[in-house]
C-alpha cells in the first residue's frame, strides 16, 4: 500500500470533523454507540456534545484549559471528550482502574479545572478532590452530592447549538496520560489533526473500516489504543461502536459479541488466551458477525494465533503502538498475516531500528525503535527533559528494543517493512510498549 494523501486544512476543530460532519452528511439518524439497553444516533450525539461544550462555556470553562475526564465506557464519555474540544478547551481522558494519589497527581500536574467523573469511580477519587489546587467544579454521571453537579441536569439546561472555536489542526486538542512505571505517568499532549492521522493511515488502509462496521474493543477508551478502536475510528467513517463500561471478562465478550454483532473486535493476547478456554464458546455464541479481530499491547504468541484461526476462523492480526505516536503503526494485514512476526510499517509512517548512538544496526541484531509519523506527540506537558531524549527531530524513540529483520531487498535503508516480534531478552516481549 501506498502512503495515504490527508489534506487536513489548517482552520480544524476535530470535533466538526468527527461529529458535525455526520449530520451534514446525513447520517443524524445512524446508531453512533450502543452502550448497556440504549443507543445514542450521530444527531443525539451532537446535541449531547453542543450542550456539554455549552456548559462548560457556564461554568468559564475558556480555550486551552483542561478537564480531567475519568469516565467508565459510555456516551457521556464521547460528548464530554468532543464537547470540550469543540470550545476548544483541552479534555484529559484518565485511566479508571488508578489510585486515590494517582487522581490527586493528575490533577494538579494538568491543572484541570473542571473534572467529569463516572459515580462509580467516586469511591476512589472521591476523598483527593478536595486538595486538588486547581479543580473547581466537579460534574457527576450518576448521583451527584453536595457541591457536585450531575451531568444530566448540567446539560439539560445548556444550548443544543454550539458553533466549533476556531482552532489549529496544530495546536493541543486532548492530553493522554502515559505509564509511570520509569517514574510519575507523563502527559502526551496531542493535537487536532492526530486523530485523522490514525484514522486514515491504520484505520482505514490496514483495518479497511467503512460505515457498515461496528466495533467492539475490550481495552476502554482512555487507553489511546481502546480510543482509537472504539471511538473515532468507527466516527470518522459514519460507523457505530459497542461501549462497554465493565471489566473485559473472557465470556462476558463473548456474550457481547453474541448481542451486539460487532465486525471487529479489539483486544490483547492476554484476553485472547483467556477466550480461548471458554468451553464451546464457539457453540454457544454466534461470532459469525466478525470480520476480523485484532491484538496489540503486548507480543502475540503464534500458537495463540493459531489456536484462534483454527477454533474460530476469524484472522487475528497484530500490532504494536504507543501513547506518544497515538495508536498502531506496525501492523500485520488482513490476508498475510505472519505468525510471530508484528508485521508491516503501517502506511503513513516509517520505522528505524538503530543501535544506542543512533546508528542503523546490521541485519538480525536488536536496536532501539525510532518512529516517524503525524500522529506523534507534541511533547510531553511539563517534562522537557524527558521530551528532548524522547524525539529526534521528526521521529521518537520508543521503548521497545527489537531485531533488524533480514531482507531480500537491496540497500541499506532502515526497516520500514516487517520487523519481527522475537524478545530481546528471555522471557520479556522486547520490552513492547502498550497503547
Amino acid at each position: 500500500m501506498t502512503a495515504p494523501v490527508i489534506e487536513i486544512p489548517e482552520r480544524f476543530n476535530a470535533a466538526s470533523f468527527f461529529v458535525d460532519r455526520h449530520i451534514a452528511e446525513a447520517r443524524g439518524g445512524k446508531v453512533a454507540f450502543f452502550h448497556e439497553d440504549r443507543t445514542i444516533t450521530y444527531a443525539g450525539l451532537q446535541e449531547l456534545v453542543n450542550r456539554v461544550g455549552n456548559a462548560l462555556l457556564g461554568l468559564g470553562v475558556e480555550m486551552e484549559h483542561r478537564l480531567l475526564l475519568l469516565l467508565l465506557d459510555c456516551p457521556e464519555f464521547v460528548a464530554s471528550f468532543f464537547g470540550t474540544i469543540k470550545i476548544g478547551a483541552v479534555p484529559i481522558p484518565v485511566n479508571t482502574m488508578m489510585r486515590a494519589q494517582d487522581y490527586l497527581y493528575f490533577l494538579n500536574d494538568s491543572r484541570a479545572r473542571v473534572a467529569i467523573i463516572s459515580q462509580p469511580l467516586l469511591a476512589e477519587a472521591g476523598p483527593v478532590l478536595g486538595q486538588a489546587k486547581y479543580l473547581k467544579h466537579v460534574v457527576i454521571v450518576g448521583k451527584a452530592e453536595g457541591k457536585q453537579v450531575a451531568f444530566d441536569r448540567w446539560v439539560a439546561k445548556a444550548s443544543a447549538k454550539l458553533e466549533a472555536a476556531d482552532t489549529s489542526k496544530d495546536e493541543p486538542a486532548f492530553w493522554l496520560y502515559s505509564s509511570g512505571s520509569t517514574g510519575f505517568p507523563k502527559g502526551a499532549v496531542h493535537l487536532q489533526h492526530d486523530l485523522v492521522v490514525c484514522s486514515d493511515t491504520y484505520a482505514l488502509q490496514v483495518l479497511g473500516i467503512t460505515e457498515r462496521d461496528r466495533t467492539f474493543s475490550a481495552a476502554k477508551l482512555f487507553f489511546a489504543y481502546g480510543l482509537g478502536n472504539n471511538m473515532y475510528f468507527p466516527m470518522r467513517v459514519g460507523a457505530s461502536g459497542v461501549l462497554y463500561p465493565h471489566r473485559p471478562m473472557p465470556e462476558a465478550m463473548f456474550e457481547v459479541i453474541h448481542r451486539r454483532k460487532p465486525t471487529i473486535f479489539f483486544g490483547v493476547p492476554t484476553l485472547y488466551a483467556g477466550m480461548l478456554q471458554v468451553k464451546e464458546a464457539e457453540k454457544r455464541f454466534d461470532c459469525s458477525s466478525l470480520r476480523l479481530c485484532v491484538s496489540a499491547g503486548e507480543a502475540l504468541p503464534p500458537d495463540l494465533y493459531k489456536r484462534w484461526m483454527e477454533r474460530f476462523k476469524v484472522e487475528l492480526i497484530d500490532g504494536i503502538g504507543t501513547t506518544e505516536i497515538l495508536h498502531i503503526f506496525v501492523s500485520n494485514r488482513p490476508g498475510q498475516v505472519r505468525p510471530g512476526s508484528t508485521g508491516q510499517v503501517v502506511p503513513g509512517y516509517e520505522a528505524a531500528i538503530l543501535d544506542d548512538d543512533g546508528k542503523p544496526v546490521p541485519r538480525g541484531e536488536v536496536g532501539n525503535l525510532r518512529v516517524k509519523g503525524d500522529s506523534i506527540m507534541a511533547y510531553y506537558w511539563n517534562k522537557h527533559e524527558k521530551t528532548k531524549a524522547s524525539l529526534f527531530g521528526e521521529w521518537i524513540g520508543t521503548s521497545t528494543r527489537r531485531p533488524r529483520r533480514r531482507s531480500s531487498g537491496s540497500g541499506s535503508r532502515p526497516a520500514t517493512s516487517t520487523t519481527r516480534t522475537r524478545t530481546a531478552t528471555s522471557g520479556t516481549a522486547a520490552g513492547r510498549t502498550t497503547c
